[in-house]
C-alpha cells in the first residue's frame, strides 16, 4: 500500500468512494494482522509519512511498519526500475514507491492515486489497483 492508501480513512468520508476505498483498506489491514496476506514497507513509505504535517497521521500509518515482513531500502536495482517507470511518466517519488514493492516481490501496488493508477497499466511488473479492486479480486 502507499502512503495515500494508508492515509485514506483520514480523507473526508462524504464521497462514497472514499467511504468504500476506506472500508477496503481497513479490511486489508484487518487480512494483515490474521496472516492472510503480507505488507511490505519500505524507505519512500518513511520518507513520504514523515512529510505529513499531521502527527496521528504519522503515528497511524508507521504504526504498520511493524507488520510488514520486508523493509525494502534503495539499491541499484531500485534506483534502475525506478528509471524505467519514470519514463512511463510516474513522478520521480511514486516511481521509487512502485520501484520498493516490486524489488520486494509485491504482486500486487494498492493505490488511491488516480494519475498513478493509470499510468501503471503500461508495465507488467506489478500490478497496480485500488484498495476496492484489491479485496474484490482476492475474496473470490
Amino acid at each position: 500500500m502507499d502512503n495515500c492508501c494508508f492515509n485514506r480513512p483520514f480523507d473526508s468520508q462524504a464521497q462514497v468512494r472514499i467511504q468504500l476505498e476506506t472500508e477496503a483498506k481497513l479490511r486489508i489491514q484487518e487480512r494483515v494482522v490474521a496472516g492472510e496476506i503480507e505488507l511490505a514497507w519500505s524507505y519512500m513509505l518513511d520518507y513520504e509519512n514523515a512529510a505529513s504535517p499531521f502527527e496521528e497521521r504519522r503515528a497511524t500509518v508507521s504504526s504498520w511498519r511493524k507488520r510488514s515482513v520486508v523493509d525494502i531500502s534503495e539499491t541499484p536495482a531500485v534506483l534502475e526500475h525506478a528509471k524505467s517507470l519514470a519514463a512511463l511518466g510516474l513522478h520521480s517519488k511514486d516511481a521509487l514507491h512502485v520501484a520498493c514493492a516490486a524489488e520486494a516481490g509485491c504482486d500486487y501496488f494498492i493505490t488511491t492515486d488516480d494519475f498513478l493508477l493509470k499510468k501503471l497499466v503500461k508495465q507488467a511488473r506489478i500490478l497496480a489497483v485500488d484498495p476496492t479492486a484489491f479485496v474484490r479480486s482476492t475474496e473470490q
